[in-house]
C-alpha cells in the first residue's frame, strides 16, 4: 500500500510541499472534502485542516506536531483518501458503514502541524536564515543529531510542551534535563502557547466541540490515554479497543513527559477522551519504507475513533 502520493509519486518523505500537493489532489478527486487553515507557522506556512462528514459528533485527528515524526502525515492523508473513496463508492471503511459515519460524524484532520520543523528534518529547508538559526540552536546540543533529532518548531520550541496543563511542572522537569533555552527538542518555551503552531491548535480546538481527539506521534507502538489521574468517561474502554485492533500497548504516560501536551490539555479542559498514538517502532525519523505496516496497524484506530465515540454516545443513559 502506498500513501496518498499514489496519485503523484512513489513512497517519499512528506515535506510541506508534498503534503499540500497531496491535499490538492484529494480535493480534486473528492470535491466534498473541505479544506481550510487553522493558522500559520513561524515561517508563514499554512497549517491545513481537512473536513469530512456532516454529523453533529465532531472528532479531530492531528499529526506531525513533532518534526521528526513526519511519517504520521501520510498516515492521516491516506486515511482521508480511503474514507472519501468509501463514501463515494458506498463501500465499508474497515468494517464500518462509511456513508453512515459521514452522516453522523464530522472529522477534522490536521495532517501537518509543524511544517517548518518537518521541512528542516526532511531536507526541504537546508539553507537561509531560519536554517542557519536552527543549526546554531542545535550546536548547543551536540548529543542530538542535526537535523534528524529535531522535534521542535523552527524556533526551537517543542510544540507538544506548550499547552496549559501542568506547564510549570513540565518546565521544571525539562530544565532538570538541561533544556532551558531553545533546543531541538524538549524546550517548553517562555510561556504556554507562545509558539504560533501550538496556539493555532489550541484556538481551533477551543472553537469546536470535539468528542474525541487523536494526536499522532512516533514511535513505540503504544497508546497513552490519561492525564494524571483524570479518566474521562469511556476513555479506558476506547483505549482498550484501540489496543486490540492495533496490537499496540495501552499505557499511562511516563512522568517525565506527562504534562503540557495537547492530549493532556484536551483531557483537562474538556473531560473527554484524548489519545496520543505512538505509531511505529525504531529511531525517529522512521523511514518512509515503514509506512505500509504503520498504516495497517492504525486503520482500526482511525476508524474506531469515530465508531467507538458514536457507540458510547448512543448507549449512554
Amino acid at each position: 500500500m502506498k500513501p496518498i502520493g499514489v496519485f503523484m509519486t512513489e513512497l517519499t518523505d512528506y515535506t510541506y510541499e508534498t503534503t499540500m500537493r497531496a491535499i490538492d489532489t484529494l480535493l480534486l478527486y473528492y470535491p466534498f472534502l473541505e479544506k481550510s487553515t487553522i493558522g500559520t507557522s513561524v515561517m508563514g506556512k499554512e497549517i491545513p485542516v481537512l473536513k469530512i462528514g456532516s454529523g453533529q459528533t465532531q472528532v479531530c485527528y492531528s499529526a506531525a506536531i513533532h518534526a521528526n515524526e513526519w511519517i504520521t502525515t501520510p498516515v492521516l492523508l491516506q486515511f482521508v483518501q480511503e474514507y472519501a473513496q468509501a463514501v463515494t463508492e458506498g463501500k465499508p471503511l474497515y468494517g464500518a458503514d462509511a456513508r453512515e459515519l459521514y452522516r453522523q460524524v464530522t472529522l477534522y484532520v490536521i495532517p501537518l502541524l509543524n511544517p517548518d520543523g518537518v521541512d528542516l528534518v526532511t531536507g526541504a529547508l537546508a539553507e537561509g536564515e531560519y536554517y542557519e538559526r536552527a543549526k546554531q540552536i542545535a550546536a548547543a546540543y551536540p548529543q542530538i543529531p542535526f537535523p534528524d533529532g529535531w522535534k521542535a518548531n523552527i524556533d526551537g520550541i517543542d510544540l507538544n510542551l506548550q499547552f496549559p496543563a501542568g506547564w510549570e511542572l513540565a518546565k521544571e522537569i525539562k530544565a532538570q534535563q538541561g533544556y532551558t533555552s531553545p533546543a531541538p527538542r524538549d524546550y517548553v518555551g517562555e510561556a504556554p502557547l507562545t509558539a504560533p503552531e501550538s496556539r493555532a491548535l489550541y484556538e481551533f480546538t477551543m472553537s469546536h466541540s470535539f468528542a474525541l481527539i487523536l494526536t499522532y506521534h512516533t514511535q513505540g507502538e503504544v497508546i497513552y490515554w490519561k492525564y494524571q489521574d483524570l479518566e474521562p468517561a469511556h476513555s479506558r474502554q476506547i483505549a482498550e479497543h484501540f489496543g486490540a485492533v492495533s496490537g499496540y500497548a495501552v499505557e499511562e504516560t511516563p512522568y517525565a513527559s506527562g504534562n503540557a501536551g495537547y492530549k493532556d490539555w484536551f483531557i483537562l479542559q474538556f473531560d473527554r477522551p484524548g489519545y496520543t498514538i505512538e505509531a511505529g517502532y525504531g529511531e525517529n525519523p522512521l523511514p518512509i519504507a515503514d509506512f505500509p505496516e504503520i498504516y495497517r496497524r492504525n486503520t482500526g484506530i482511525l476508524t474506531g475513533g469515530m465508531t467507538e465515540i458514536l457507540h458510547f454516545k448512543t448507549t449512554a443513559p
